[in-house]
């Protein structure tokens, strides 16, 4: 019988192999990074020396038990670190480890990929020192270095206020925090965000704590332009006060996170929009189950709620998946991690409420932007396709290239979506979603494929 597969070691991924375990089965867990922990409680190299609590600060409790809990479950399943998964198709996953090619088997199989930076280009972005809120925190945390000397972060999310505090407390120059996200929208949002009160009392802390310590924060601050020759040297922006300019060497910015979707898309999973992460999801019931009979899928990946939700849906994703081979599973466990996932639910749509999305950001974007950089598709070009009558994703993707590069429009499809919604003065659920396309990210040439 074909194995049960885990794609992804971050906190969905690690719990449902825990599950797994727990009731007898040997699963595979696939995982691209060197060590398990995911991106939120990615692992140090293990020649460094630094405490979980200098890495993740409040979330070293949690860091430390999911790193706990994959090591000690390491001689229980089959863990093959630095694995990508870059297609899948009938009931089997092509992986690429240490250079060579195998395709996997599986009877089952539970999508836990996780999320990137929803990133919204500016101009200057393609500049040497500009960073995605994530490479930031990757840099800081994975290599124990600064992304700069004097940095700006930028965007909106929960994620602005972490990463520009753990820099700040790394003993980072943080010149200033610019959250396009007005103060009033956060004040709106309160309710919502009083459903988990503990985790909103360490956003009000890293915010206050920056401005605590002279770091200056701007509410409805709009990243214009990050200036420079060789590397950034300065960045534009403004707010109601005006346009204003900061001299800096180092710009991490992003709009809240996407979820990594595209091996749903290649497994066959029905795809739904979701106003809540204003993106195209996989759907599933309420423990995991997808549309396609043998995929489950947890975590931020199939939609974007945070650390601990995930490690609640990984273990109920692999409860649903024991039950649906006949497993006998404690009934009363099943239902109150559907309970939590929900109130979890209910805080999420205060973030959404608290760190709107800036709807103006497409009608700002001037012609010259470069959108699409694999392909260096700019705005202008693809609202001159809109203009000759092309308004669906993939069309316009045809007619200009953009998202037929190296990211495969991980990186430019959220702001293309946006951009083409507003050119042809549709509504961005109306526009589609691109089709994944393997390979998902790119593979080396004189790769080697295992018979």
């Amino acid at each position: 019988m074909n194995p049960v597969i885990i794609v992804g070691a971050g906190p969905a991924g690690i719990r449902a192999a825990q599950t797994l375990v727990a009731h007898g089965v040997r699963p595979i867990l696939l995982d691209e990074a060197a060590r398990g922990g995911g991106q939120v409680y990615r692992r140090q190299p293990a020649n460094f020396k630094r405490s979980a609590v200098k890495l993740y600060g409040f979330e070293a409790r949690k860091a430390s038990a999911i790193h706990q809990t994959l090591d000690e479950l390491r001689e229980q399943l089959d863990y093959r670190p630095e694995t990508l998964v870059w297609n899948a198709e009938a009931g089997a996953l092509d992986t690429l480890q240490d250079g060579r090619a195998t395709r996997l088997a599986f009877s089952r199989v539970i999508v836990a990929t996780g999320a990137t930076d929803r990133i919204l280009p500016v101009e200057g972005w393609t500049l040497p020192g500009v960073y995605s809120l994530g490479a930031a925190q990757i840099a800081l945390k994975f290599q124990g270095c600064s992304i700069g000397e004097r940095v700006v972060f930028a965007g909106s999310g929960p994620l602005l206020y972490l990463v520009a505090y753990q820099y700040a407390k790394a003993g980072a120059k943080v010149m200033a925090v610019l959250d396009s996200s007005p103060f009033s929208a956060q004040v709106r949002a309160l309710p919502g965000l009083l459903s988990q009160p503990t985790t909103l009392a360490k956003g009000i802390y890293y915010r206050s704590w920056l401005t605590a310590h002279g770091i200056p924060v701007h509410q409805g601050a709009s990243l214009l332009r990050v200036n420079g020759e060789q590397r950034v040297q300065s960045l534009n922006w403004r707010n109601a006060k005006g346009s204003q300019q900061i001299n800096c060497d180092a710009v991490a910015f992003a709009h809240g996170l996407r979820s990594e979707t595209q091996l749903a898309d290649l497994l066959g999973c029905e795809f739904a929009w979701n106003p809540l992460n204003r993106a195209w999801l996989p759907q599933r019931d309420n423990a995991g189950r997808s549309s396609v009979a043998q995929v489950y899928l947890a975590g931020d990946g199939a939609g974007i709620m945070g650390a601990d939700a995930a490690e609640m849906a990984g273990e109920r994703a692999a409860l649903a998946l024991l039950e649906d081979i006949g497993d006998l599973i404690p009934t009363e466990r099943p239902a109150a991690l559907e309970q939590s996932l929900k109130r979890i639910g209910t805080f999420r749509n205060g973030l959404e409420q608290a760190f709107a999305f800036p709807e103006d950001w497409a009608a700002n974007t001037p012609d010259d932007l470069i959108v699409c950089r694999c392909e260096e598709v700019l705005a202008g070009n693809i609202r001159q396709v809109v203009r000759e009558g092309h308004w669906e994703i993939n069309r316009v993707k045809a007619h200009c290239r953009v998202g037929m590069g190296r990211c495969q429009g991980r990186m430019c499809g959220a702001a293309a979506a946006e951009i083409i919604a507003c050119e042809s003065q549709r509504p961005v659920s109306d526009i589609g979603r691109l089709r994944a396309q393997s390979p998902i990210k790119p593979l080396p040439f004189g790769l080697e494929v295992e018979p």
